[in-house]
């Protein structure tokens, strides 16, 4: 090869090579630079028809018997190894041990990573990036996994359709704490800025899901932050977790989204993705609706007034009936014990 032909060969490969380097370099954001509504510029998956994540309309979600209760294998079985958590400026981030994964799925997928999404102030609109009927939770947290049957490792198989399975679990706030949560929040002040890392003991991961978990939406749906890859099974559980006021605002408030050496910190909040249209794609329910229906308090307090009313007139009725027993029971003995007539005597 003559060496022009070499230098336009060159020239071909720096340009097929450009974008996948510029893509590794670009710093994108939720709502600064490289926003949101910028990323499909930069990650053309971004812009698919397959993105998560979504508004789960329950009206519209598709009861499919088929699916059964997925299987967290492992999660219990932490070791004695701890385990690695660090701040990539976009999240708080945990590594799991290769002998954790999941079951219930037509393959097997091993898990990698789980990681938080959140909003800002305590409790308000926003935080979770999954929605059910329009309504979001206050935070959110996924469980990754890669699907190791059919791919060798995260990178082969994060690009692949059946690649990887996302546990997503809502997240609500009540009074009580949630003890399993503080084996994550009551380490964030060793990680605060964007790179640090840190290692925390060991834990029983699946005290971190909903104890149900039979019950689920399943779609197919993409990584939530770029590259956005079209590549995630998802189950979103349909019962939420709940943590303290308190135990949020430690979330929101400890951590950054800058590096330590620089001198504007800026704390990392509102770290969702808004949800993206459905575009025909159909949302699987593991449960019919009148199982998932969720009873108000009202409706609780009504259905137990109702059964005390009806314990107490059926009480009634049964009293009723064993005092006409009795009392007939009572006639008949005085009538057949009353002393036979005295025959007349005729003169």
């Amino acid at each position: 090869m003559d060496t022009l032909g070499l230098f336009m060969l060159l020239i071909l490969l720096f340009f097929q090579w450009m974008p996948a380097l510029a893509a590794e370099e670009i710093t994108w954001t939720y709502s600064g630079l490289v926003g949101q509504s910028e990323w499909s510029e930069y990650f053309p998956d971004c812009g698919g028809t397959s993105q998560s994540p979504v508004d789960v309309m329950t009206t519209q979600a598709k009861y499919d018997p088929s699916l059964i209760p997925v299987t967290p294998l492992g999660y219990s079985q932490h070791g004695n190894q701890p385990f690695t958590m660090y701040n990539n400026g976009h999240t708080v981030v945990i590594e799991l041990p290769e002998w954790m994964g999941l079951g219930g799925l037509p393959w097997f997928f091993t898990a990698i990573q789980m990681h938080l999404h959140w909003g800002n102030d305590g409790p308000s609109p926003g935080g979770s990036e999954h929605t059910i009927n329009g309504l979001s939770a206050d935070a959110e947290l996924h469980v990754v996994h890669y699907n190791s049957e059919l791919y060798p490792n995260m990178s082969a198989a994060m690009t692949q359709k059946d690649g990887l399975a996302v546990l997503g679990i809502l997240i609500v706030t009540g009074e009580e704490t949630n003890p399993a949560f503080n084996n994550i929040l009551n380490y964030l002040s060793r990680i605060r800025h964007a790179d640090q890392k840190a290692f925390i003991p060991a834990f029983d991961v699946q005290s971190l899901l909903p104890e149900d978990l039979g019950r689920y939406y399943r779609y197919n749906g993409s990584l939530t932050t770029p590259p956005c890859h079209q590549s995630v099974i998802w189950t979103l559980f349909h019962k939420r977790v709940q943590i303290s006021v308190a135990q949020l605002l430690k979330l929101e408030k400890i951590l950054y989204s800058s590096k330590a050496e620089e001198p504007d910190r800026m704390l990392l909040q509102d770290n969702y993705r808004a949800t993206q249209p459905l575009n025909h794609r159909v949302i699987f329910t593991s449960f019919s609706a009148e199982s998932g229906k969720e009873l108000s308090s009202g409706e609780v307090t009504a259905i137990v007034i109702g059964v005390m009313c009806g314990c107490v007139g059926l009480a009634v009725i049964v009293r009723f009936i064993v005092k006409t027993i009795r009392s007939t029971s009572s006639w008949d003995v005085l009538h057949n014990n009353r002393p036979a007539p005295m025959p007349s005597v005729t003169t």
